[in-house]
């Protein structure tokens, strides 16, 4: 899988963008707020249809108008494909591959994989467990279109369950509806608990040899996850926490509340390991995320890393730059003295200049 090229108008800060990219490192330079990061994420939204922020589409238009384009030229399998993102403020998005619109995002899901590496991902163990989640279902949408069509529907029942929940101040009557509800949450709920175990099993075989060459052979890393709720228990907890949901005005059953622990030995590095674990153990998740994609889709993904070499100490920035390899990789920095300190082979250099993008080499 490679990316060959990339076409903007009027996204955030681009009236117009046409840059070709090589197929292997790339590196887009300049001052923070020039306008690096959105063209990851431009590609970002082409692989997954979704801001690795979580903005709205309005939100990436650029200011003063209604609509934007994003246009991705791939090659896949020595075929060139084409991916047009129409973005509007007022509407859902229209998506194409190849000029032929399509109607659902898990119509374009595999076409082109993604990891993407932000210096928020090195706070992923320490953060918030809706960061975890947010990792996780992240890389699983790209890989099992079942994944997304019932997380899909199981975050939609979520919102209408809580906004009943709210309703029965006004309409009490309504609490009769609640099983419905519930029976639905248990269903697509169930699936999403099931995929997200076997996931972490997938990136356990993964992990366990990249975190041992990260920490010098010193130590194991294993992520454990831990649901909120088992499926054997799902149907049966849901029923039982009907009044404390009717108090709270909120569901507080369901895979929407998992979390992942991360254990080096006895130790829940969460709570009790050092930054420089926390931050090791979210490099070797970053990395497996890449081998995971390679065995699962049978193809090399694109790493996307915004910013994150300057986070990262000079040793697992020579990790991470070597274990790159053969993928096409597109790196946003400040300056590139990192690279040449390293004596990194750099294929394409962009200078990125408020919303104007300048070929170097």
């Amino acid at each position: 899988m490679i990316i060959k090229s990339l076409e903007l108008s009027d996204f955030r800060n681009y009236a117009f963008l046409d840059m070709a990219f090589d197929e292997g490192t790339n590196i887009l330079y300049g001052d923070n707020a020039q306008g690096k990061t959105n063209i990851l994420e431009a590609i970002f939204v082409s692989a997954t249809t979704k801001s690795h922020k979580g903005s709205k589409d309005k939100d990436m238009i650029r200011f003063g108008n209604e609509e934007a384009h994003i246009r991705t030229y791939l090659d896949k399998d020595n075929l060139e494909n084409r991916v047009d993102m129409h973005l509007r403020s007022a509407r859902s998005k229209g998506i194409a591959i190849n000029g032929k619109k399509i109607k659902k995002a898990a119509q374009l899901l595999g076409l082109l994989n993604v990891v993407f590496f932000s210096p928020e991902d090195l706070s992923i163990i320490k953060n918030g467990p809706g960061e975890r989640r947010r990792f996780v279902d992240m890389e699983l949408c790209q890989l099992d279109s079942f994944y997304l069509y019932n997380l899909n529907h199981y975050n939609k029942i979520v919102n209408q369950r809580n906004k009943l929940l709210k309703d029965l101040v006004f309409h009490p009557e309504l609490k009769e509806t609640l099983s419905i509800w519930d029976a639905q949450l248990v269903s697509f709920g169930s699936k999403i608990i099931e995929r997200r175990a076997v996931f972490a099993e997938q990136l356990n075989e993964m992990t366990i040899d990249i975190h041992k060459k990260l920490s010098g052979g010193r130590e194991t890393l294993k992520m454990i996850y831990e649901p909120d709720v088992s499926m054997e228990d799902f149907e049966e907890k849901c029923r039982r926490n009907q009044e404390r949901d009717v108090r709270l005005k909120q569901t507080t059953t369901g895979p929407h509340r998992d979390d992942f622990s991360f254990m080096i030995g006895d130790v829940d590095i969460r709570k009790f390991g050092s930054q420089g674990q926390q931050r090791t153990a979210a490099l070797s998740l970053k990395l497996s995320e890449i081998e995971l994609v390679k065995k699962i889709s049978k193809d090399k993904p694109v790493l996307l890393l915004d910013d994150v070499l300057s986070e990262l100490d000079s040793n697992r920035q020579n990790y991470l730059l070597n274990s790159i390899g053969d993928i096409q990789t597109i790196i946003t920095c400040t300056g590139l003295d990192d690279f040449i300190n390293n004596r990194f082979e750099i294929n394409k250099i962009f200078k990125v200049t408020n919303g104007t993008v300048t070929g170097e080499n």
